[in-house]
């Protein structure tokens, strides 16, 4: 038998959270059994938790988010050899992939062939795993047992609580500059400046980038300036796009909505990139000749892959670089769900797991 845990779930898209006691799996050879200290608050976990995508398993217990995840190992099983007892860890968007695919061996286990096992809302379904068919639940709890092959070590020079969000918010930018090969000196622009944008900024800064912050309107102006970006574009403004054009090397295209990708395109010069993380919902225009004429380049980026996730937050604990966070109790979820709809934070809600330990009675109320 595995250990109890406490977490927030909900049955169904309209909510709301309740506050259930459940066990997780006894710890296995290969097991880490993780006492969750901290669990950002991602909007895909909204997103999730309301259907919005179509795709929520409310059955069994129903739904407990969370895949942003810092936490202390509490015990290891027999065979484990990356982890000990005390060792600071994180835990990100998945919890298992096939491991024998092309993309698997090559280290992109995101990209996994066979389709990886989220950490929330999925189910283990390969054979080498000891809970295969079992449902998986998220980091809105106080424990969680992980495969050592998917536990991540935290910098001791990070905090729990600012890592947590690394997981998903930091992998999701520092992948794509990676990958796509951002370089110091080049002038980089993020398109959005909201979770993942303000991670951009400060990936970028680190780097060695010229920074500009692509926003609407000037709401964000100040906001890009304390984040240290060297230059502000209000895309509504002509004369400030004009000012823009063929300056970019690359653009990482944050927007979770309709918006004109060719009107960006202008601002990169020839053989810039613009790489997309934003999952908007709609279909995006884009005009062949946008691409054509400055041998440009559109590309997409989803979560990096477990060793890139080590690179990443290596790299932070090098840079000292970490998310701008608002610490909240469990009991303030749905508050705080209400807030990220309308883009009320700044940059990042995290979840004190300790706050999970006693009774929680919610309102009635939807998400």
């Amino acid at each position: 038998m595995g250990r109890k845990a406490a977490g927030l779930f909900v049955k169904g898209p309209e909510g709301p959270f309740e506050r259930k006691e459940f066990e997780r799996r006894a710890v296995s050879a290969k097991d880490v059994d993780i006492d969750i200290k901290y669990a950002g608050i991602c909007a895909s976990d909204m997103h999730t938790a309301t259907n919005d995508w179509r795709g929520s398993d409310y059955s069994e217990l129903g739904i407990c988010p969370g895949h942003e995840i810092a936490g202390v190992v509490r015990a290891v099983g027999s065979e484990v050899t990356k982890f000990k007892v005390g060792d600071r860890v994180g835990v990100g968007c998945m919890v298992d992939s096939c491991r024998t695919c092309e993309d698997c061996q090559e280290g992109n286990e995101q990209l996994c062939g066979k389709g990886n096992v989220p950490t929330y809302n999925g189910r283990y379904k390969f054979d080498h795993h000891p809970d295969k068919g079992a449902k998986t639940y998220g980091g809105y709890s106080t424990n969680i047992v992980v495969d050592e092959a998917f536990v991540l070590r935290i910098p001791d020079n990070l905090t729990l609580d600012k890592a947590a969000p690394l997981l998903c918010c930091g992998i999701t930018t520092f992948s794509p500059l990676y990958h796509y090969g951002l370089k110091k000196g080049q002038h980089f622009a993020v398109a959005g400046l909201g979770g993942l944008g303000h991670m951009a900024v400060k990936f970028a800064l680190a780097i060695g980038a010229k920074v500009t912050v692509l926003s609407r309107g000037t709401a964000k102006r100040e906001d890009a300036r304390k984040l240290g970006a060297h230059d502000y574009v209000d895309v509504t403004n002509k004369k400030e796009m004009r000012r823009a054009r063929r300056s970019i090397h690359f653009i990482l295209d944050t927007i979770s909505a309709k918006h004109d990708l060719n009107a960006y395109l202008r601002l990169l010069k020839n053989d810039g990139k613009l790489i997309i993380v934003g999952g908007a919902p709609d279909p995006l225009p884009l005009q062949a000749f946008s691409l054509i004429g400055g041998r440009k380049i559109v590309g997409g980026s989803p979560i990096g892959g477990i060793a890139e996730t080590q690179t990443m937050l290596d790299f932070c604990g090098e840079h000292n670089v970490y998310p701008d966070i608002e610490l909240i109790s469990a009991d303030y979820v749905h508050e705080a769900y209400k807030r990220l709809e309308s883009a009320d934070v700044r940059y990042r809600f995290v979840i004190d797991a300790s706050s999970l330990e006693r009774e929680i009675v919610f309102p009635a109320v939807k998400l």
